[in-house]
C-alpha cells in the first residue's frame, strides 16, 4: 500500500515538472519543420498542450510566407524537428488580443513546388483567445491548380531561398531580395503608346542612312557610287539593258501586243502570216504537222480552262467536262478537229458539229476519220447539240479565205446556239475583219504571231507552231521568241 502511494506521488510530481517546463518555453521563436509535404513554419509560441500533445503558434510564417490565419496549431505525430530561434521566459507575461507578437526573425524556408491544396487528418486547431479562429491543416493533394483560397486553406507561394529547417544563418541580402515589394500592386498596364512616342524614328533612321552613306565613302574612289546591299531582284553583274522591241514586222497590223514580261509582239496582216506559213511549209513544216503542232497546244489550253488537275482526276471520273466543237469545211475546221482528238484523249467528253457536206478538204477527211477512233459524239445538224450549257465550246467555224461563209443557214444557226448556250468559248485562228465577230468568245488563240482583232472583251493568247527563226526573216520579220518557257503564252492590249 505505502508502494502504491508512493508511485502516485512519484507520477503527480514529474506531470506537474513537465507541465511547468513546457510553459517555460512560452513566447519563444521557433522553427517547425513537417517534412516536404506541409513545409517549415516560424512563430511564436502561444500554447503547448502535453495531454493531446499539440503545440501552437501565434502570428505564424509558412515557408516564407505569413499566414492569414492568427495562429495554427500541430501535432507532435507531424513535426520532423522543432528549432528554437529565439528563446524568451515568458511564464508571468500576461496576454491579449490585442498585444501584437514581435515578428521573428528567421532564416525563409527552402524552396517548394507550386502551393496546393494541403489535407492533414491528425492534426487538430486551437486557441487560447476568444476570438481567435481555429485552424485545421490539410494535407497536400496533387490539384495543378497554385491560386486556390479559403477560410481552410493556407496560402502557398513559389520562393528562392533556403530551407529554414537547413541553414539557420541570418542572411539579410535575402530577407531584401525576397520578402521585399511583395504587396505591391503589379496590375498596372504598361504605356505602348506613351514610350513609343518617345522614339524619333526619323532621326534614327537618318542616323543609319548617315552611317550607311560613310561606309560607301570607300567605294567611290573609281567614279561611280556602288551600294553596299542589293535586293533580291537585283543583280550584282552588270547586265545589257532590256530591249522590249525584239520583234520588227515589215507590214504592221495596226495594233500592239505585250507579253506578261513586256515584250512587244506587234500584229500582222493576214497576207503575211499566209507568206509565213507558206515559207515553213516550203521548209518542211508541212500541214499535218501543223495541224499537230496547233492541235496538241490548243488542247493543252482548253484543259487548263476547264480546271486543270484540279477537274481532271481518277477520283472524279463522274464529272466529266463537256466540250463542244463548232468547225466548218476548211483548215480552220481541221484545226478544231484535231484539238478535239486530243482532248477526247484525255477522256473529256466532245461532241463535234460538221455540217453534211458533198466535198471537204482532205486535211479535214483525214482529221475526221482519225477523230471517229476516240469513239466520241458526232453530229451535222444544230438540233443533236445539247440544251443545256456545256463546259466550253470551241469555235472553228470562220474561214481566212472565204468570208462569205458566215451568210450561210448552218453557219448563222451553229452560232446563235453558241450564243444562246452561255458557255464560255474559245476560238481558234478566227477569221479577222472589219466586222463584229459573230461569235462572242471569251477567249482567243492566234497562231505564229497575232492578227489585228477588234476591240472585244476576248482575251488574246498567242501558240507556237513551230516556226525556225530563219522562216521569220525569209519573209522580213525580225524575230526573237517571246514565249520562253511555254507555248502558249497571254497577250495584252499594249
Amino acid at each position: 500500500m505505502l508502494a502504491i502511494q508512493l508511485a502516485s506521488s512519484i507520477y503527480w510530481c514529474l506531470r506537474i515538472a513537465v507541465n511547468r517546463m513546457a510553459t517555460d518555453w512560452l513566447g519563444s521563436v521557433v522553427s517547425i519543420n513537417c517534412g516536404v509535404t506541409l513545409g517549415v513554419y516560424q512563430g511564436e509560441v502561444s500554447s503547448v498542450d502535453h495531454a493531446s500533445q499539440t503545440i501552437s503558434l501565434r502570428q505564424p510564417y509558412h515557408n516564407g510566407i505569413r499566414c492569414p490565419l492568427p495562429e495554427v496549431t500541430f501535432s507532435a505525430m507531424d513535426i520532423k524537428a522543432l528549432k528554437f530561434l529565439d528563446i524568451q521566459n515568458t511564464v508571468n507575461k500576461p496576454s491579449s488580443d490585442q498585444e501584437a507578437a514581435p515578428e521573428p526573425s528567421f532564416i525563409p524556408s527552402g524552396r517548394h513546388g507550386p502551393s496546393n491544396r494541403v489535407t492533414h487528418p491528425h492534426v487538430t486547431s486551437s486557441s487560447s483567445h476568444a476570438s481567435t479562429a481555429p485552424i485545421t491543416i490539410l494535407r497536400r493533394v496533387s490539384t495543378g491548380s497554385s491560386n486556390s483560397r479559403g477560410g481552410t486553406q493556407a496560402t502557398q507561394r513559389k520562393n528562392n531561398v533556403w530551407n529554414g529547417g537547413a541553414r539557420e544563418l541570418m542572411r539579410p541580402k535575402d530577407d531584401e531580395c525576397f520578402r521585399g515589394g511583395t504587396d505591391e500592386n503589379m496590375d498596372t498596364d504598361f504605356d505602348f503608346e506613351g514610350n513609343l512616342a518617345l522614339f524619333d524614328k526619323a532621326a534614327v533612321f537618318s542616323q543609319i542612312d548617315g552611317t550607311t552613306c560613310n561606309r560607301a565613302k570607300p567605294h567611290s574612289n573609281q567614279g561611280e557610287h556602288k551600294p553596299l546591299s542589293y535586293r533580291h531582284d537585283e543583280n550584282i553583274l552588270e547586265v545589257k539593258p532590256v530591249i522590249y522591241r525584239q520583234i520588227t514586222v515589215p507590214q504592221h497590223g495596226g495594233k500592239e501586243y505585250c507579253t506578261d514580261s513586256g515584250l512587244v509582239v506587234p500584229s500582222v496582216p493576214h497576207e503575211l502570216h499566209k507568206r509565213l506559213l507558206a515559207a515553213a511549209e516550203r521548209w518542211g513544216l508541212s500541214l499535218e504537222r501543223r495541224l499537230e503542232t496547233i492541235g496538241v497546244c490548243s488542247s493543252q489550253m482548253a484543259l487548263t480552262l476547264l480546271g486543270g488537275p484540279n477537274r481532271l482526276t481518277p477520283k472524279n471520273v463522274h464529272q466529266r467536262p463537256t466540250v463542244v466543237l463548232l468547225c466548218g469545211p476548211h483548215i480552220q475546221g481541221a484545226q478544231g478537229i484535231s484539238c478535239g482528238r486530243h482532248l477526247a484523249n484525255h477522256e473529256v467528253e466532245v461532241i463535234l458539229f460538221l455540217p453534211n457536206f458533198v466535198k471537204m478538204q482532205e486535211s479535214v477527211t483525214s482529221e475526221v476519220h482519225l477523230y471517229s477512233r476516240t469513239k466520241s459524239k458526232q453530229v451535222a445538224g444544230v438540233k443533236d447539240l445539247p440544251t443545256s450549257p456545256v463546259d466550253l465550246v470551241i469555235n472553228c467555224l470562220g474561214c481566212h479565205e472565204n468570208p462569205m461563209l458566215r451568210e450561210q443557214a448552218w453557219y448563222q444557226s451553229a452560232a446563235d446556239w453558241a450564243n444562246q448556250n452561255r458557255a464560255p468559248v474559245l476560238s481558234i485562228d478566227p477569221a479577222v475583219s472589219g466586222e463584229h465577230q459573230t461569235v462572242e468568245a471569251k477567249w482567243t488563240l492566234f497562231l505564229g504571231l497575232p492578227l489585228p482583232l477588234a476591240e472585244t472583251e476576248s482575251r488574246v493568247y498567242l501558240c507556237d507552231i513551230g516556226i525556225p527563226k530563219l522562216v521569220f526573216q525569209e519573209v522580213g520579220i525580225r524575230y526573237h521568241s517571246p514565249f520562253g518557257c511555254k507555248f502558249v503564252i497571254p497577250l495584252h492590249t499594249a
